[in-house]
Formats: structure tokens, C-alpha cells, sequence
């Protein structure tokens, strides 16, 4: 019988009893001419299925070629190539049986690959299989098919509860079967599952005219959501390439017998033994626990040179030419350069150093630094990572430690990790000190027990901090610290580089607060020290930090260094040669090359920019290496991110350090210099948003002096295409400068009420530490005693720090709780703002590159109980973002424009409506609807009402309203840190979404004809950086206007409108848009003829989904709102009609 490709009958057996088609024969040599526009070569078996256009298409002809080549369609382009091909060699009886059983089970399983309630289980289609070879069908059998294609089938154990999400088809939301059927399986027993992996039915639509399958390249704009409809043409072309590559597979066996003069039969059989499935164990996370000490026999103990290794992959054949034009650099290994001290060291300390870390003279940096510590100045080194910078803190403390008992000592680190590795370093050379056995060293951060922290603040000779305590809990606290801080000699600040921006401003006064508390208690006498990664300012930036400027700067790097290679590696066109094509997978790149590099034992870590990604490629090799045969490495690859439990990060990095793990795959938590021993690769998904953030990255490779690999692996976005097309830029381009902002008032007013709450202010001494005006911020926002001093306002009691947030830390954590098989362990703790993109009934939550089933969300609980299931699809949120202004808190005439911008607070809605389950290829498979309460959250910010007038000329010359607002938004943004140190995402917009204004059908969500932009950070107070630009936006808008006529982009480009920060992807853009709405708000001519036409190509004119904004309301009470720039006379002069047409305020209320 044939199948009936749209038979979706939901009461369908899921035991087929037919008798299969034939497989159709062989065209004849040379009919069918032109309807094949290509021959398809055989995948080889490193090549990655999820990028099969990639990677099968390295042995495809060239153009020329395909023209003369034969025209017979059964000849596999491998024996094509050849003048004289071999003759098959015979097949013995047990290889042909198994081709019998090959065809029967591709024919069944495309069959049943079209019905979204049948399931490929080995019970499912036995029958049917059976009733095609008239023979049974046996597991081993089975195995021995995957033995020979390995990575085109899948054959394992599945859990029968989960096979309802197993497939997750159209029309299948909860658990994929939607009915009765998927509550009656049975949870915990395991049934067989098959699957072909190595192509799939390529998805089409009806022509909406003729009703004919069709394929378009992507889904349509006006395309409903709608059931994949799949041709039988369609399903026996795949069948029949299916069966080819099988006897492809057959005939390379059947020559490597021969050449290792091996019976076939007995060979196959061996092979297969292990393939044959495996009940696993339950309730195991991936790389859970590793009891092993040494990696898998199959990993090379000594791994080649890397010279060697380039070459071996330049030779791979899947490799195209990935690595650009001038892209491969080698810098050569660098002598060590020694120094000397100043003063002797005691024979115990000669000792440790010796003993704990085998150091017998120190490199010429070393010795530079310690010596001046010990002349009495404050001292900040910028060398490289793995340079011994840890030494210049750890020996000045230890020197001191034996000279005076009652020394203190107080390391600040931006992480606990960091803390943690440097306190086990430390401890290990006091071991070896006999007189300093009784010194307490202790880390005293938020994990730190209430019943050990009074024993720490009065015994620890050297305590382990961070930031967030010094400013919260120490300084507050001042007087029950008053010994420890009397005494104390060194301050340590480890990765000055990382107090940058938003987060320096703060570190900043809470320094300023440390030494002004130690000043007071008698202590003048405190030394800072700094280390950072190469920066353009470190001299500068440790004064900033500090409030000091007697500081030495040391910045030769006397340390050796192994030869380094660096690649940029650019994904290849899904079709290499044809542009048009477009770029592949840069996440399956990655996974092809991360494991390419491990298989050759190569210790790799690969940095990806957020979490999401980290997950996926931790997903993607682990699914590479199975594929390739190599399961047993994929536990000794782990993803390392924020929101895992410290216990697991801890765990990550001990047995990363002790070799345990040969990969890992990291967000920036591991830029920082964690000691996770020694790496030879270091692979970066995606230019990292800055030069120096790459530098930084790339040097966690050879960090003992071996040769090493950086890879850049470039993505599909401008800013990645950039510099692979311009790949000098990297290595010759400076690092960028380190910004702090001293003048933001609202963090300096916050640090000055903490300042106060620890002891009076008086102004007149105080005044060095928190800026010459400080009377008038006294007087204006303190109050004032009896005595003349000034005390913290009552509005920041009973504790200021708590009102004072000096980085974006979340205190509401959702728990994520694994309930496979009952076992009820919480996976790891997720932010609440996280937790509503990423945790909904029905989501796919990833976890160490493990697919879990959020079974349930209790929102009022702050807990999703998950379960792990093995899908070959993820879900993504459909959602929305409005950010609108709430109220008006100040108002600034535009210079030479009838134009206003305002200040005030704002109000971010966020609503999850619904997800996509999405496939490897990023198609569509179903769209889900949930219902889901709004997150709101509140923050500062600015915003400029659109002009009448502009709209109208948009809709003149049919330019895209929407994407011109968001055009105009995101160059706007992309110039703040112009005029305010701030970091690329600490102000944001709300991005238009591509699906929401190209759709072909009303839409009731009308938004502002409104630029809008809020503080990322600092909650609902806003972190101030807006509350600085709002000042400048004249300015602003005037330089936005210059950059985008300047900029000779067409459509836009990263160099004008467009943003690699855009959530939407910066699909929604109008470059020619945005010129008119920035030159009407600032009251400039617009030549309209000189304009485009539209539609635009990128950005069509569909309907409208903006409207002209509404005036915000005002602050209440009587002199709430401020004019900036000294305005108001003008504005009152004008008349009330006219005020009143174009949205301004009344006078009245205005200061």
C-alpha cells in the first residue's frame, strides 16, 4: 500500500501490519536529465549532520565540473571522480540480508515519519519490516546497520513516559500526544527507539494558489502555521538516497576487510556488539561525579605539536577554506627574564615558595613589584594572564605575617571562585611555614556560616572578600571590625580590569569609604595592590579606584611564554562558493572543531557570550562525539555558567584541574583567572563585543608554557564578518581605555549617605575622598547635627548599603528541580528576571547540554520541577517587551527645534505569550500558547516624542514607521558612552519584533510613536547613566544625524543603526527612516525628494503599528518637575494653544 502522506488520524495504530512499496528503481542513464541539479556526496564520518550543506559539501563538483560530469544518477560522486571505478566487491549472504533489512526499515520509519502520532520504536515497525524480509528482525541486527553507518542512525534505550515529547510534532503541546494515549504510558520502562539522523524530509507548504507542495527558503511572512506537507516524490528520493549511502557503507567495509584480511561476517558482528543498546543508569546529570582519574584509552595521552594538529585540520575534508585570507597568525615563544629582591626572605619563605610552587628566582616583573611593596608604595601590575601575578600579593602578606603576628591582610576578589582558588594557593604556602601554622586564613563572603563569622572578624590573619561584603556588611559595621582594620596592612584588588564602568563608580567609593574608615581608626598607613590583564590605562585607572597617586606601575612582562597560534576561522556558506546561500551553523562549527581538537587530545576551552549558547554547544559536541562513535569523551566535556550551584562550579573546576575533563564550555565566568590547570585550545564563539575581552580570552591557553591555539570562530553578524574580513585589526588594534564616572550623583549621593551612616561627615576633611563640593551635597541631601556634622538621611535607613545596589544581584532565585525517576535534586538556581523567558510549562530548560521538560512552574513557590527527556527540539519564547514612560520628572527644550526630551520613571511589561519548539535547522515545528502574568519592573530614563511631521513624510514615501524608530533608537544608544562611561548594554530600548510588524493582519498592541531609553541597571532608581545623557541630547541627536548620512550602507550597518545587542535580531531597521526622525526632532530640513521610495527591501510597509505618542504625566505636586538648560522664560512666553498642541506642560508646576 502507499502511504497517505496527509492522514493525520489521531486514533491510528502504532502497530503497522502493511505490506511496504517496493523501492522504486534507478532512472535510466541519462533520463531525467536536469531535474537533479547536483549529485550529493557521501557525509565523511567527522562531518556534523546539523550542518550537512557544510559539511557533506567540501567533495561536491565546481560548477564547470558538474557540467561534464556523467549523467547516469546512480553513481556515487566518490567513484564518479575516477577514471576506471572498481568493480563491487561480492556481498557475502549476511551483508545482503542486512540491506534487505536496511530498505525495509527506511521505508517504514519515512513512512512513519510523516505521522505525528507513530513513534519509531523497534516494536512499532517490526511487523511491518518483518512482513517486508520474511525474517525476524533482531536488535543485533539492528546494531550491525549502525555499526556500518554510525552517524546516520540512532538506536537507543528511551523511557517510554517521555516518548510523548520525543517528536514533538505540530499540534502537540504537552508531552506530544495531546490526548488520553501519553497519560496512560507507563514511566519508568524502557522501550527501543529508532531513527535515521543523517537527513530529514525537508519541510514545504501549499502554493496557495495551485495547492502543490512547495519549498520556500524560509518561512513567509504572510505563511500561517500550519502541518508540513511532504511529497511522495518527495519521501522516495530520500529513501532512495537513504539505501545508496548504506551500500556505500557496505562496499568501504567489505575493502577495509579485505585490506586487514578479516572475515567479514565475524568482523561486522564483533563491531556491532558495541552498538547493541544499553538500559543507562538513572538519575545521573551528564559528567556528574567523574570517579575516573585518567580520560579514556581512546585520548592520545601526547597530544601533537600544534603545527601539526593546524595542518591536520586544514587537511580534514570537510574543511573549505574556514580559515580567511591573512587570518592565521604565530607568535613566537618569549624567553623568561629574571630579577632580583631587594631584601632577604627568611629561609621558612625560600622554603614554600620552593616547595608549594617550585620557585627558585622570581621573573623580572616579580621582583620589580615586591620591591616596591616593600620601599612602602602602592603598586599596580599589568601583565599577562598566567604571568605569577598571584606571587607579588601573596609574598609581601607572608613577609609581614613573620615579622608581626598582628598583621591583617584583605583580599578583594569580583568573584568567589576566584577567592576560593587564591585561598587554596595561599594556604598551600603557609604549610610549609612552621611559625605561621596558627595564622587563620578565611574566606568571609554571603556563603560564609552566621556561627563562624564572629571567629573570622576577630582571629583571621587574611580573610577573602569581595566588593559586595566590604560595602554591606564590613565597613557598616565598623566598629566591631575596628581591630581587624587597625591592623590592616595590605588591601588586594585582584582584576582591576573588571571594575570598569557602571560597577567601578561604586568599587570606586567603597575604596574611598575603606580608607577613610582606616584614617579615622589611626591607620594610614594601608598599601594597595593591583593586578590586571593588559590594559590601556592601568595607572590611571588604579588612581581612580584608589583616590591615590602614589602608585608604581609595572608593565614588562618578564614571564616565558609558549608559541601561540591564533586562527580566525570563519563559518563557510551553507553551500561554500555561493554567498547567496548564506552562513552555516557557527554553533555546529564550533562542535566539529572543539571535537576534532579533544579527539586529538587537545585540552580545549570554548567561550561562548550567554548561557543560552553555553548549553547549546555543550549539547552539540556531546551529540557530535556520540554521532562519531566516540560516546565515551562526552562526559569529559562540561558546560561552566552563572546559574549553576556553587557545589557543581566548584566540582567543574577541581576535576578540570586535575584532568579529569579535556573540555569545557564556558560563558565569561571563566575569563577571570581561575586556575583550572593546563589548557591548549582556547576556542571563542563570536567576536566577544570587545578586542580586549578576545585578548583576555585567548591568553587562558598556555599557561605552562607549551604551545597553545586561539580559534576565532566567526558568526553571521556584522561585527563577527568585520573582522574576519579585516583580521589585522585584531592583533594590531589598541585595548580600549578603562572609564570610570566619579560625577554620577546618583551613585556618589548613595555612597555618600553610606559614608555618613559609618561615621559623620565633616566636610572640610571629608572633601578629599568624595569631591571638593561636598558641603553643598551635605547641606543639600544629608542632615545636618548639633554638633556641625552631617548624618545619613532618614530616607537611606536603618541601613544605606541595602539601598545602595552596587551591581545588578538579584535576592529572588527560582529553584529548578530535576523529578526523573523521583530523584528531586535541585539542578540550579535561576535569577527571577530570567525565569519567565526560560521556565513555562511545556519549555525545553537545557542543563549541562541536557534536554529537561519543565513538567511544572509554581511561580508562587519560585520552583519549575523539570524532566529529563531526549528531544531533538528546544522551545523559544514568543514574548513582548513595552517600555513606556510613567511620569515626567524633567523636561529639556531641544536647541532650535519646537521638540522636547524628558526624564522620568519608566516601566518595562514583559509577557511570555507562547513558545516555537524549534528543530536542529531552526524550523518551526509547533507553536504553543500559555498564559503567563506580565513580569513588570520599573527603572529612569529618557525619551523624545516623534514628530508629527515625520510621520507623515514616512508615510509618504511608504518608509517603514517602526523601523525607522528603531533605527533611530539603537544609534542613539550605540553613542551614550560617548558622553557617559557606561558599557555597551547598560542602557536599553525596546527592540521591534520582526513577527509583529511584517504581519499581513491588524494587531491591537499599537505602541508610541516614541524613542524611548531606560538604565538596565540599578532598579527602579535607575543606575543614572541616562539621567547624565539627558543632559547631552542635543548633542546626541546631532551626532546621530552625522553618523548615519556619513555611513554609504545601503540598508544599515553596525557602523550606523544596526546593534549586535538588538534582541530582536535587528531585523526591524529603516536607515533611511531614522534620518528623518532625528533630523525632525531636532527641527533640521528634510530634503524629502531626496529620500527613497519605498517599500523598503528589508523592511516592507505593512500596516501600521504605530500611532502618534500621548503626553506623559507629570510628577505630582508642586514643583516636582525640573526645566534643564534654562529654559523656562522662553517656554512661558509662548501661548497656552500653543504649548497645548504640542504636548508641552503647564507652567505652573514647573520649578
Amino acid at each position: 500500500m502507499s502511504p497517505n502522506t496527509n492522514d493525520n488520524n489521531p486514533n491510528e495504530s502504532t502497530t503497522l501490519t502493511f505490506s511496504p512499496t517496493p523501492t522504486p528503481k534507478p532512472a535510466a542513464k541519462g533520463k531525467g536529465k536536469g531535474k537533479r541539479k547536483r549529485a550529493t556526496a557521501t557525509s565523511p564520518p567527522d562531518a556534523s549532520p546539523d550542518n550537512s550543506d557544510t559539511a557533506t559539501s567540501s567533495s561536491r563538483p565546481t560548477p564547470k565540473s558538474r557540467r561534464k560530469a556523467p549523467t547516469s544518477k546512480q553513481s556515487s560522486p566518490s567513484l564518479s571522480k575516477q577514471e576506471s571505478p572498481e568493480p563491487p566487491l561480492p556481498r557475502p549472504a549476511y551483508l545482503t540480508s542486512l540491506e534487505a533489512t536496511h530498505r525495509a526499515l527506511n521505508l517504514v520509519f519515512t513512512f512513519c515519519s510523516t505521522r505525528k502520532h507513530v513513534i519509531t520504536t523497534l516494536e512499532t515497525m517490526r511487523s511491518a519490516v518483518e512482513s517486508s524480509t520474511k525474517r525476524p528482525l533482531l536488535v543485533e541486527d539492528v546494531a550491525a546497520i549502525k555499526a556500518l553507518r554510525p552517524e546516520g542512525v540512532r538506536f537507543e534505550w528511551v523511557d517510554e513516559g517521555l516518548l510523548g515529547v520525543e517528536k514533538g510534532g505540530l499540534g502537540v503541546e504537552k508531552g506530544g500526544l495531546g490526548d488520553e494515549e501519553g497519560e496512560k504510558r507507563e514511566k519508568g520502562r524502557e522501550v527501543l527507539y529508532f531513527e535515521f539522523v543523517d537527513e530529514d524530509l525537508k519541510r514545504e507548504v501549499p502554493d496557495r494558489k495551485t495547492g502543490e507542495p512547495t519549498k520556500p527558503t524560509r518561512k513567509l511572512r504572510e505563511e500561517a502555521l500550519r502541518m508540513p506537507v511532504f511529497s511522495q516524490k518527495q519521501m522516495m528520493g530520500l529513501i532512495e538516497k537513504r539505501n545508496r549511502r548504506f551500500g556505500e557503507a557496505v562496499e568501504r567495509f567489505l575493502r577495509r576487510c579485505v585490506e586487514e584480511m578479516v572475515e567479514p561476517e565475524m568482523a561486522l558482528r564483533s563491531e556491532a556488539e558495541g552498538y547493541v543498546p544499553r538500559v543507562e543508569g538513572r538519575g545521573e546529570t551528564p559528567g556528574r561525579g567523574l570517579g575516573v582519574d585518567s580520560l579514556p584509552e581512546t585520548i592520545p595521552k601526547e597530544r601533537k605539536s600544534i603545527p601539526e594538529i593546524v595542518q591536520e585540520l586544514r587537511e580534514s575534508p570537510w574543511y573549505t577554506g574556514q580559515i580567511v585570507p591573512d587570518g592565521h597568525r604565530v607568535f613566537e615563544p618569549q624567553e623568561a627574564v629574571y630579577g632580583d629582591l631587594e631584601f632577604l626572605l627568611s629561609q621558612d619563605l625560600v622554603n614554600a615558595l620552593y616547595n608549594a610552587k617550585g620557585i627558585a628566582q622570581f621573573y623580572a616583573h616579580q621582583a620589580e613589584a615586591i620591591n616596591g611593596l616593600h620601599a612602602g608604595r602602592n603598586v599596580v601590575v599589568a601583565t599577562s594572564t598566567s604571568s605569577g601575578k598571584s606571587l607579588i600579593y601573596q609574598l609581601p602578606v607572608l613577609h609581614a605575617l613573620e615579622r608581626d603576628h598582628n598583621t591583617r591582610a584583605m583580599y578583594i576578589f569580583p568573584t568567589k571562585a576566584l577567592a576560593q582558588d587564591q585561598k587554596r594557593s595561599l594556604r598551600e604556602m603557609i604549610s610549609y611555614m612552621p611559625d605561621l601554622g596558627d595564622v587563620l586564613v578565611e574566606t568571609f563572603d554571603g556563603d560564609t556560616p552566621m556561627s563562624e563569622r564572629n571567629l573570622i572578624r576577630e582571629e583571621a590573619r587574611i580573610i577573602f572578600t569581595n566588593p559586595d561584603m566590604l560595602h554591606i556588611t564590613i565597613l557598616p559595621q565598623e566598629e566591631r571590625w575596628r581591630p581587624f582594620l587597625q591592623n590592616l596592612k595590605y588591601v588586594v584588588v585582584d582584576e582591576l580590569h573588571y571594575y570598569n564602568g557602571l560597577m567601578g563608580s561604586h568599587v570606586a567609593f567603597i575604596m574611598r569609604r575603606l580608607r577613610r574608615t582606616c584614617a579615622a581608626l589611626g591607620n594610614r598607613h594601608v598599601r594597595f595592590i593591583s593586578c590586571s590583564a593588559t590594559v590601556a590605562n592601568p595607572e590611571e585607572h588604579f588612581k581612580t579606584i584608589f583616590g591615590i597617586d602614589d602608585v608604581k606601575l609595572v608593565d614588562f612582562d618578564g614571564s616565558p611564554s609558549g608559541r601561540k597560534e591564533f586562527l580566525c576561522w570563519n563559518t563557510p556558506y551553507r553551500d561554500p562558493g555561493d554567498p547567496s546561500s548564506g552562513r552555516g551553523s557557527a554553533k555546529y562549527e564550533c562542535a566539529r572543531l572543539f571535537c576534532q581538537l579533544i579527539l586529538r587530545g587537545v585540552r580545549v576551552i570554548a567561550f561562548t557570550r550567554v548561557r543560552e549558547q553555553c548549553e547549546k554547544l555543550v549539547g552539540a559536541v556531546r551529540q557530535d562525539l556520540e554521532r562519531l562513535g566516540r560516546a565515551e569523551v562526552a562526559n569529559r566535556v562540561m558546560g561552566y555558567r552563572g546559574g549553576y550551584t556553587a557545589q557543581d562550579r566548584r566540582r567543574i573546576e577541581t576535576e578540570m584541574f586535575d584532568g579529569k575533563l579535556i573540555g569545557i564550555i564556558a560563558t565569561t565566568a571563566l575569563e577571570l583567572g581561575v586556575d583550572i590547570g593546563s589548557l591548549d585550545c582556547v576556542l571563542t564563539w563570536g567576536f566577544p563585543y570587545a578586542i580586549s575581552n578576545l585578548r583576555q580570552q585567548s591568553g587562558r591557553a598556555g599557561r605552562r608554557n607549551k604551545d597553545s591555539l586561539s580559534i576565532l570562530v566567526g558568526d553571521s553578524f556584522a561585527a563577527d564578518q568585520h573582522y574576519m574580513q579585516n583580521p589585522d585589526e585584531l592583533f594590531t588594534k589598541p585595548n580600549c581605555e578603562l572609564q570610570v564616572d566619579l560625577d554620577n550623583m546618583l551613585v556618589r549621593e548613595g555612597h555618600i549617605q553610606c559614608a555618613a551612616y559609618e561615621m559623620p561627615i565633616r566636610p572640610a576633611e571629608d572633601a578629599k575622598y568624595f569631591g571638593d563640593d561636598l558641603a553643598g551635597v551635605c547641606e543639600e541631601r544629608l542632615v545636618k547635627g548639633d554638633m556641625g556634622f552631617y548624618h545619613c538621611h532618614g530616607r537611606f535607613r536603618p541601613l544605606p548599603s541595602k539601598f545602595v545596589s552596587i551591581r545588578d544581584i538579584e535576592e529572588e532565585h527560582f529553584a529548578i528541580v530535576d523529578i526523573s525517576h523521583g530523584r528531586n535534586i535541585v539542578l540550579e538556581e535561576l535569577e527571577a528576571s530570567r525565569a519567565t523567558f526560560t521556565i513555562y510549562d511545556g519549555a525545553i530548560f537545557l542543563h549541562q547540554g541536557a534536554t529537561y521538560l519543565v513538567r511544572d512552574f509554581d511561580p508562587s513557590k519560585r520552583m519549575a520541577r523539570v524532566e529529563k527527556v531526549k528531544v531533538d527540539w528546544t522551545t523559544t519564547q514568543r514574548d513582548f517587551t513595552d517600555v513606556d514612560p510613567i511620569e515626567t520628572e524633567a523636561i529639556k527644550r531641544i536647541t532650535g527645534s519646537p521638540s522636547q526630551a524628558y526624564h522620568g520613571s519608566i516601566r518595562i511589561q514583559q509577557v511570555v505569550f507562547g513558545y516555537f519548539k524549534v528543530d536542529k535547522q531552526n524550523r518551526v515545528l509547533d507553536a504553543v500558547q500559555v498564559d503567563n502574568p506580565p513580569v513588570i519592573r520599573y527603572s529612569k530614563g529618557m525619551w523624545l516624542d516623534v514628530p508629527k511631521q515625520a510621520l507623515d513624510i514616512l508615510a509618504e514615501r511608504q518608509l517603514h514607521v517602526a523601523g525607522a524608530i528603531h533605527a533611530a533608537q539603537h544609534i542613539v544608544m550605540s553613542l551614550i558612552p560617548n558622553f557617559v562611561v557606561s558599557m555597551p548594554d547598560d542602557v536599553r530600548t525596546e527592540c521591534k519584533s520582526a513577527i509583529k510588524e511584517f504581519a499581513r493582519k491588524e494587531t491591537s498592541r499599537k505602541r508610541p510613536a516614541r524613542l524611548t531609553f531606560y538604565d538596565a541597571k540599578g532598579g527602579a532608581s535607575g543606575s543614572g547613566i541616562n539621567t547624565k545623557a539627558f543632559e547631552f541630547i542635543d548633542t546626541l541627536l546631532r551626532q546621530a544625524v552625522e553618523r548615519v548620512t556619513a555611513c554609504k550602507c545601503q540598508w544599515g550597518c553596525p557602523e550606523c543603526v544596526a546593534s549586535d545587542l538588538c534582541h530582536k535580531s535587528g531585523e526591524v531597521m529603516s536607515k533611511a527612516g531614522s534620518e528623518v526622525v532625528l533630523k525632525s526632532l531636532l527641527g533640521m530640513e528634510i530634503d524629502v525628494d531626496a529620500l527613497p521610495m519605498g517599500p523598503e527591501e528589508m523592511c516592507p510597509v505593512t500596516i501600521e503599528t504605530v500611532v502618534l505618542a500621548k503626553p506623559v504625566p507629570l510628577r505630582a505636586g508642586r514643583g516636582k518637575v525640573r526645566m534643564v538648560g534654562g529654559q523656562q522664560a522662553e517656554q512661558e512666553e509662548r501661548t497656552e494653544g500653543e504649548r497645548e498642541a504640542d504636548g508641552d506642560v503647564d507652567m505652573g508646576v514647573l520649578e
